[in-house]
Parts: C-alpha cells; structure tokens; sequence
C-alpha cells in the first residue's frame, strides 16, 4: 500500500529534480536597483554645502521650537513674567532662544569679515603686505548720516509686524466668542434633546480646530479631530479641500433639518456669517504678507551696513572692530528677528490651548443645561407655593372656597 507525499514535499522534489541548487565561489553584487532599503546614494560634501549646514541647522531649531504648542498664561506666569529676577533668568536662557539661535550664521558670518579686514589691516601696518595693498577705513560721517534711517526702518517693519499681529489675535478671539455663542444660542433655541442637536454642537465645537489645522503648516486634522466627529464625517472632511467651509456645510445642513422659527433660524445663520468672516480674515492675514520691498530693503540695508562697519571703525576702533560688529549685527539682526517671526500670528498665539478651552466650555455646557433646568423649576414651583399660602390664591377653586367663606349665609 503507498503512501501518499504531501503536496509540498512532491512540488519540491520536482524543483529540486529540475533546478540543482548551486553556490556561486563569489558573492554577488547587489545592484542599486535591487537595494532593500532604497537608500539615496550620500551626496558629495562640497564648500556650499558646508557654508550651508549652520543655516539650515539654525532654521532647522526654530522651525522645531515654532512647532511647539504654547499654552495661555495663568496668574502664576504673570508674576514670574513681571518678577525683578527676569533680566537674568532672560539672559541665563539666551542659548535656548529661538531668535538667538537664528541670528548664528548672520552674525558668525559678519564678526569673521570683521575678523578678515583686522587682519588684513594689520598685515599692512605692519608692513606683512607689499605697499601697494591700502588700509580699508574711511569717515564715519556716512554712517552718521544713515542711522537714523536705518533705526526707522527697523522700528515701521517691527510696528507692522506686530500690528499684524495684534490683527490675528483679533480675528481668533472674534472666532472663539462667535463659536462660544453660537453654541450658546443652539442649546437656547432647540429645545428638544435630539441627535441633529448634539450633532450640530460638535460640529460648531469642530470649526475652531479645523481653521487652526487650516491656518498652521504641518497640523493632523485628523488625529486632532477624531474624538470630536464620527468617522464617517471625519471621512468627508479630510476628503475636502477647504475643511473650515466643510465644517461650515455641516453646520448649514444640520440646522436644515431642525424645526425652527424664522427668527430664530434667522438669529443663528447671522453666527455662521461670523464664523465665514474670521476665514476670510485669517486667510489674507496669512495670504498677504508685509510688502517683500520692504522686507527686502530691511535685509539690504542690514547687510550692507554691517559688511562695511570695521572699515568705518577701524580707526577708532583697531582690533575692537571684531567684538563692536558682533554687538552690533547681533542687535540689529535680532530687532529684525522678531519682526519677520511676528508677522505671521498664528504660529506665535496659543491656538491649541484656545481650542481645547472652546471645546470644554461647550461641553460643559451641555451637560449643565438639564441640570440649570430642573433648579429653575423647582424655583419656580417652590415660588408658587409660597405665593399660595402666603394668602394669595393661583387657582380658581381657592378663590371660590375663600368667597363662599366670607358669604353672609356661611356667617
């Protein structure tokens, strides 16, 4: 009687009848389109490459620490803001300052010219160069005349800078109160308990993360929003391309289907027109930017001024050139630092925390709205009550008793 292989053993006694299994004396090479990992080749370290790797590692730190949630100060930060101590626990934490940081290759890269024409002009005082190489100074008269342009330029680019600014936070405090009283008003003029009304809360609760998603680079709407929608609206919104409007289509639709008085209906399309008027704000807030000529003629002027300030100060200066340039390209430069990091607001405004209190205020609300209801009636049982025994009749068979009580038949 024979016994049957499984079908595994035969295919591989065939497979091992037809391809004998062979070692190669050499290890084979492995082409790079056969690599596992699809690793890029590593490219070719070159000088720009090398002139480029503290800029990119400076704009690499500030974009990380831009990226960092901010949250809203507390009584407790306004004292250690306003503390004596402030001025040294600012300069002890210089190093960790984004702006700081930022200003490393523009500053390293002026205190080094500054370095290079000491040193130029000290080979040729001290006759190193043949007498053909000149000294570089010239009169400080120039700068003299310039400064003060240089200074009112620096002051209208951070003036504008910050009432752009003061623009964004506007615009995001109008967004949170409209969404607050939106809400408000929802829970307010619906008065039965359905599942369109919670629907069209969390929806109302949803817009204010989905314009911070739309406003900040980088942000996971999805992951952010996942606690407040279902999934299925989930899955339309991530599927739009503007999810602040689609929140507001939401919003449109569900009041749709609530049965409303005109007025009142009225009341709560005049929130929605709120909430598309903080769009259209904080879209051309971060749309248009500070005219770049003017942004540009700030860097130029920066830039030129500080290239040619040891050649102005070297003869009254010397060598004191190099540590007066880096003073002053590190000032100026950072003055300029905070204007250009301001003008765009919302990465510098606490929206994360404004969000989450928007949310926990509406939610709060809603589970405080039956409870506020049931106290108010009760006062108000509680207030008929006494009104009653207090000699003053609600019903019309107590009027009736006390008028037969005082008859001349009952005497």
């Amino acid at each position: 009687m024979s016994t049957l292989k499984p079908p595994f053993q035969t295919l591989n006694s065939q497979f091992k009848l037809q391809i004998p299994l062979k070692l190669s004396p050499k290890p084979s090479k492995i082409l790079c389109s056969q690599n596992p990992n699809n690793q890029p080749p590593p490219k070719p370290i070159t000088i720009l490459s090398i002139l480029r790797s503290i800029p990119d590692w400076a704009d690499g730190v500030k974009e990380r620490r831009m990226k960092q949630p901010r949250p809203l100060y507390k009584h407790s930060d306004w004292i250690r803001h306003r503390s004596s101590a402030r001025h040294l626990r600012h300069l002890l934490s210089s190093l960790n300052s984004r702006v700081i940081l930022s200003l490393v290759p523009p500053v390293i890269a002026f205190t080094s010219v500054a370095a290079v024409v000491a040193s130029y002009n000290t080979a040729v005082v001290w006759h190193l160069l043949p007498e053909v190489f000149p000294v570089l100074r010239a009169s400080s008269l120039p700068y003299q005349l310039t400064a003060p342009a240089l200074a009112l330029l620096l002051v209208f680019r951070t003036e504008a800078s910050y009432s752009r600014f003061e623009e964004g936070r506007k615009a995001w405090s109008k967004v949170v109160s409209g969404t607050n009283d939106f809400a408000r008003q929802v829970m307010v003029s619906v008065e039965e308990d359905c599942l369109v009304k919670t629907a069209l809360l969390q929806y109302i609760m949803a817009f204010p993360v989905a314009l911070k998603c739309h406003l900040v680079y980088e942000s996971d709407i999805g992951r952010e929003l996942q606690d407040l929608l279902e999934d299925d609206d989930l899955e339309i919104l991530l599927g739009s391309n503007h999810h602040p409007r689609c929140i507001i289509q939401f919003i449109s639709q569900s009041m749709k289907l609530l049965d409303l008085e005109e007025t009142k209906r009225t009341l709560l399309e005049s929130k929605v027109t709120c909430l598309h008027e903080g769009i259209g704000v904080c879209e051309q807030i971060v749309g248009i930017p500070i005219p770049l000529s003017y942004t540009r003629l700030t860097s130029r002027f920066l830039v030129l001024w500080h290239l040619t300030l040891p050649i102005i100060l070297w003869d009254d200066c010397n060598w004191i050139v190099v540590p007066a340039t880096f003073v002053s390209a590190a000032s100026l430069f950072c003055i300029e630092e905070v204007g250009v990091l301001i003008e765009e607001p919302f990465q510098m405004l606490s929206l994360d925390e404004l969000c989450i209190r928007v949310c926990e205020n509406v939610q709060e609300a809603m589970k405080s709205e039956k409870r506020i209801q049931e106290t108010l009636l009760m006062k108000k049982e509680a207030a008929s009550r006494d009104s009653s025994l207090n000699g003053h009749p609600t019903s019309g068979n107590e009027q009736k008793n006390r008028s037969n009580s005082s008859s001349p038949s009952s005497r």
